[in-house]
């Protein structure tokens, strides 16, 4: 099992790519911290990685607080006693339309969320990988970060901000043996897909599939095979990097 012994946190892991992340993580041997704001979301997945003979706990908390990501930390301590690999997956988006039309509370909660909970994390984690000798942080960005859609501007520009951050981190952190890695996950058949197509029809799905050459939108499994790779020590001497996980979408 490549992460036995591994102790992993995936935030935003009660639907989606971060249930992917966590079953995935869970069946390679890592005992994993499911977070969501969904409480029952994030029982469900718990539950199904423990019938699936892995070990998980859930806790609840909001990325964008930072009593909420410390309450996380000690979760794992608690549960498991420490931490190796945090995986920031929690993310939200406006909904598809022209930039002026995106309200301030939107904005602002797209930032909270994508942005600033990689501020709490590094805060609040950071000096618990110090101690353990080192660590893992992936963040889940964007093909929007690379590529940027129209219609979903302050989006673009959060995962934009998450790319930059994951470099500057990686190189800080370097000296203390924690790996700083990003994934950027194209359109995803996720609960988010409907916001960022601005309306889920068959006509919209088209469109965005024509601009993915592979010819089909990302999967949670396919987010989940390339986490697993860089929390993995197979990945031990990759740091600040960016992986496209797009069919295509960013060549």
């Amino acid at each position: 099992m490549r992460l036995q012994g591994k102790i992993a946190l995936v935030t935003g892991a009660g639907s989606g790519f971060g249930e992917g992340i966590a079953t995935r993580f869970a069946l390679e041997g890592a005992r994993v911290l499911v977070n969501d704001v969904v409480r029952d979301a994030g029982e469900r997945v718990v539950a199904a990685i423990r019938s699936a003979g892995g070990d998980a706990r859930f806790a609840y908390g909001d990325v964008s607080s930072g009593p909420d990501v410390q309450g996380l930390l000690q979760a794992a301590k608690t549960h498991f006693g420490g931490l190796d690999i945090v995986v920031n997956n929690a993310g939200v988006s406006h909904r598809n339309q022209p930039l002026l039309e995106v309200s301030e509370a939107d904005f602002d909660r797209v930032y909270a969320i994508n942005v600033k909970s990689l501020f709490w994390t590094a805060q609040h984690i950071v000096p618990h990988l110090r101690e353990r000798g080192g660590g893992v942080f992936i963040n889940i960005a964007s093909t929007a970060g690379v590529r940027p859609r129209p219609g979903l501007v302050w989006y673009n520009g959060s995962k934009g901000a998450m790319i930059t951050i994951s470099k500057a981190m990686a190189v800080e952190l370097a000296p203390d043996r924690i790996r700083v890695n990003v994934i950027n996950p194209v359109a995803g058949e996720t609960p988010l897909l409907a916001t960022f197509m601005g309306e889920d029809t068959p006509a919209r799905r088209a469109q965005f599939i024509a601009s993915i050459p592979l010819g089909r939108f990302s999967q949670p499994r396919d987010i989940a095979n390339a986490a697993l790779y860089l929390a993995s020590d197979e990945a031990d001497f990759i740091t600040g990097a960016c992986l496209e996980v797009d069919g295509g979408r960013c060549v």
